[in-house]
């Protein structure tokens, strides 16, 4: 993908690099991600198979507070008093990686809203643990700078690019509420990220709804302008810390250290974001300032699942159900320990 800068553009088009390292992050063929996840899955087991003092993380390279654990190297000194080594495995997007720890493959992840969801109606074997607070400016409809589109209403018989299923898909349902629109009401283009940029920046779409650090990508290099974002009580946006069931129930402590770990990475993340912007960019092969971007939409503070937080997921995946994106209802209640008032 070449990103064409106009004459009148505030912003230079970027080198190839940068959206050659997006198109890695959003795995634009089926054929890599399924040699990165068989790969990751013989890797992980073997490892874990040598000794049963070892934490399986699924991390995938957007996840950018875990990328600057694993470089930093903090989480293994935590876990080592307790005997516990550390394996980082990389997965190439959440359902993936769900899948790695429904079939053993990790002992924890970390991922959006909507891929438990897919997951459990799915019958995976996980359970929430934990999750970051909401993070609602971290997703946003997007049109482009010199776009008429001035407010969602007029997104009516407009093509809108999405990734289906994905967190955007519910930000993107709940903002047509909002404007009197029903989701029918617009012709949805489902595209992975670096496909929807392309039909973003060739016009071949309306708008485009997405999330960091993609959506500071866009911002940064081509001045697209956010037409709504999830403020305003539309949607949350959360982060979730899953495991699997017998892992979390059999290594409290081992969880109890990983977070604390990131607590304390998160905590001083956010006190330090261009140092840690610039760890972290390297890793993701993305420019300082977008990595800076989207640091600034998430709070990186983890806490234990409560009541409230799983009712807005079981809101989630009833609203997923009611669009027939998932085959049946769940119950999100019943892939949740520790709830807490």
């Amino acid at each position: 993908m070449n990103p064409v800068a106009t004459e009148d553009s505030a912003f230079e088009a970027p080198p190839r690099s940068i959206w050659q390292a997006l198109r890695d992050l959003a795995i634009s063929t089926i054929v890599v991600a399924a040699v990165a996840l068989i790969v990751s899955f013989i890797s992980a087991a073997s490892a874990h198979a040598q000794g049963k003092g070892e934490l399986r993380i699924g991390y995938q390279k957007s996840a950018s507070l875990f990328v600057l654990q694993k470089a930093q190297g903090t989480l293994e000194k935590k876990l080592a008093p307790l005997g516990f080594g550390v394996k980082w495995v990389e997965f190439p997007a959440g359902p993936q990686l769900l899948e790695g720890l429904n079939v053993g493959a990790v002992d924890v992840g970390y991922v959006g809203e909507a891929p438990p969801i897919f997951a459990q109606a799915a019958g995976a074997k996980f359970v929430y643990v934990g999750y970051d607070p909401a993070a609602p400016r971290a997703e946003a409809i997007l049109v482009t700078k010199d776009s008429p589109i001035k407010s969602v209403a007029e997104l009516k018989g407009k093509k809108v690019a999405l990734n289906k299923g994905s967190n955007v898909h519910y930000l993107l349902v709940k903002q047509l509420e909002k404007n009197g629109l029903k989701f029918s009401d617009i012709q949805p283009v489902y595209l992975a990220p670096a496909d929807g940029r392309a039909a973003f920046e060739s016009k071949n779409v309306d708008a485009w709804v997405i999330w960091d650090p993609f959506q500071a990508a866009a911002e940064k290099a081509t001045g697209a302008r956010v037409l709504a974002d999830g403020t305003t009580d539309v949607v949350n946006n959360y982060q979730f810390y899953l495991g699997e069931r017998s892992f979390v129930k059999n290594n409290p402590k081992v969880i109890d250290a990983l977070f604390a770990d990131s607590v304390e990475q998160g905590i001083w993340l956010k006190k330090n974001l261009r140092q840690a912007a610039e760890q972290i960019a390297p890793l993701q092969g993305l420019p300082v300032d977008v990595v800076e971007l989207a640091l600034r939409r998430y709070e990186f503070n983890v806490k234990p699942i409560t009541p409230a937080v799983a009712a807005g997921q079981q809101q989630i995946a009833d609203t997923f159900f009611a669009l027939k994106l998932i085959p049946k209802p769940i119950k999100v209640s019943d892939a949740v320990v520790a709830a807490q008032p």
